[in-house]
């Protein structure tokens, strides 16, 4: 469940490591989670995130948790950069561990700005990201819109891995409505199915979230059950066409993500479905433009040459 840290790192400050001397300017604060905050910092001239928290042991269990994830490409830069502690006020250490930084924003930020038909793909890509979690043993836990960012093509990033727990576990870390304990729909184990249910919740919070605030406020807890959330999802002409899908997740009756994902792209491409289709990058679209403009000098060059003959009379 999440509580609050009341330590704040202003915009600008340098945040000085106390044991390997690392520097990392605060940027902006990305978000928070029950035993720490997660700040954009500047380092070297490159950007990270910077997860600061209160408890060591808490801290170091999430350190341990990345340092075993094998989500990366061979090649790619490690997820986990760096670890200490910083000095605050009173000389209290908090330690911190910094992560490598996907430049994006919050998802609900980014639907806003960008539109929602970015939802669809941008569904695919993070139950293709909770798949590949879940095929390293972990689930998320305390999956909510703060802790994924979307970025360009729609692509997207979970951050704040405090709520990640080895698979037949009881979740680490949650947020009262994603939990389907909450909504008393099954247990809180860590398992794909219960990221598989707090993904439907995401995605009524997304389109429906005064309603969803308002119905949590109104149920007793005795009354709180996943058909709730499923009227408000066929409610909104967004959603009505994953309600199948949504039903089944909070029925908890996708086998693994995996299955949950190929099932999202099935849906993708059916009726009443309006989806925003990524345009090429501009880095390939320059490159098709060169290749064809040095296929044009080629043939124009054999020509000349009397190498290349067209079949004309």
């Amino acid at each position: 469940m999440t509580t609050s840290f009341d330590l704040r790192l202003k915009p600008g400050m340098v945040l000085t490591g106390k044991w390997k001397q690392g520097r990392y300017r605060i940027e902006r604060l990305l978000g928070e989670g029950a035993n720490g905050k997660v700040y954009l910092v500047e380092h070297n001239r490159l950007w990270y995130a910077l997860k600061v928290g209160n408890d060591a042991v808490d801290i170091q269990s999430e350190i341990n948790v990345l340092k075993n994830l094998r989500l990366q490409k061979s090649g790619s830069e490690p997820f986990l950069v760096a670890v200490d502690d910083y000095s605050g006020a009173a000389g209290r250490d908090y330690p911190f561990y910094v992560m490598r930084y996907v430049r994006g924003m919050p998802l609900h930020h980014f639907l806003e700005k960008e539109g929602t038909d970015w939802f669809p793909l941008i569904g695919f890509h993070l139950l293709g990201k909770l798949a590949a979690l879940h095929e390293a043993g972990w689930a998320f836990g305390d999956l909510k819109q703060e802790n994924v960012l979307a970025g360009e093509y729609g692509r997207v990033e979970l951050v704040d891995y405090g709520g990640v727990t080895a698979a037949g576990r009881s979740v680490r870390q949650f947020t009262e409505i994603y939990d389907r304990g909450y909504w008393n729909a099954g247990p809180r184990t860590a398992d794909g199915s219960y990221d598989l249910f707090s993904f439907g919740v995401l995605c009524v919070h997304l389109f429906e979230g005064r309603r969803l605030v308002h119905l949590t406020q109104s149920l007793l807890p005795q009354n709180r059950v996943a058909d709730e959330l499923l009227k408000l999802a066929e409610g909104n002409p967004t959603l009505r066409p994953f309600s199948g899908w949504l039903r089944k997740a909070f029925q908890g009756g996708f086998t693994n993500a995996r299955e949950g994902a190929a099932a999202w792209q099935r849906l993708m491409r059916g009726p009443g479905v309006r989806m925003k289709r990524p345009a090429a990058p501009r880095w390939m679209k320059g490159l098709f433009a060169g290749s064809m403009a040095a296929l044009a000098a080629t043939i124009a060059w054999m020509m000349a040459e009397g190498m290349l003959t067209l079949g004309l009379p």
